[in-house]
């Protein structure tokens, strides 16, 4: 249950005025842009944390846009990158390195539940038919990110039943292991156009996706986590 608080950190931030423990249930809509990111791009660009330079395997990775209408903390949406596969804990995992979230009660409680490194940015999203959105994103008053996606019309059920995941992040001391489940309607997309400014965000508009996934109604549970003090 979500306990509602505002209360000032040592360091004089605003703590949120929601804080929710996992596990959270969330539904919405969103894309996914499949890529097979070039290695050494994505070490020199990809905004990977020390920890995941040393040990990233690439392989396949991806950019999602989601929006999220029910969550723990109430509506927001987001924009992150999974750069690919790395080796860390002795596992073959995904892990995020650059996410950002339109909404600060997600921040917090995504660092603090599952060490995601959410950051704080404006979303806008205009819909320019009934098959194709236009979504931007906004930091600190400049646009970095914008996107137009047309999806097909017929459509197909996603679940993570088929490709299991496991997502693995360092807080602090910590390894934070989740597996997050998630299923929906999904149809092929096709992004029409795409500029990014890559000091806020890998600039992927020269690689073409190998799959654009445009997932409707989706159901996602982000479980209690698994704190892994293995060292690498």
């Amino acid at each position: 249950m979500p306990i509602h608080q505002q209360v000032l950190s040592t360091d004089g931030l605003l703590q949120p005025t929601i804080v929710a423990p996992a596990p959270w249930t969330l539904t919405g809509d969103g894309y996914i842009f499949l890529y097979r990111f070039p290695k050494q791009w994505i070490v020199e660009k990809g905004f990977l944390l020390d920890y995941q330079q040393l040990n990233y395997k690439g392989i396949v990775g991806c950019v999602m846009l989601v929006d999220y209408h029910n969550t723990p903390v109430g509506p927001y949406r987001e924009l992150l990158l999974i750069p690919g596969l790395f080796k860390l804990c002795h596992k073959t995992t995904f892990s995020i390195s650059k996410i950002y979230v339109s909404d600060s009660n997600s921040l917090w409680n995504g660092i603090e539940n599952w060490g995601i490194p959410k950051e704080l940015s404006d979303f806008t999203l205009q819909s320019i038919d009934n098959h194709t959105e236009k979504i931007g994103v906004i930091r600190e008053g400049k646009p970095f990110f914008e996107a137009t996606i047309q999806r097909g019309k017929i459509s197909f059920p996603l679940t993570t039943a088929l490709f299991p995941l496991r997502i693995t992040q360092q807080l602090r001391d910590n390894w934070i292991i989740t597996k997050p489940t998630a299923k929906g309607k999904a149809y092929f997309g096709k992004l029409t156009d795409i500029k990014v400014n890559g000091d806020f965000f890998p600039d992927i508009g020269f690689l073409k996706p190998v799959a654009v996934l445009a997932i409707k109604d989706f159901e996602m549970t982000f479980p209690r986590v698994v704190f892994n003090p293995i060292a690498l």
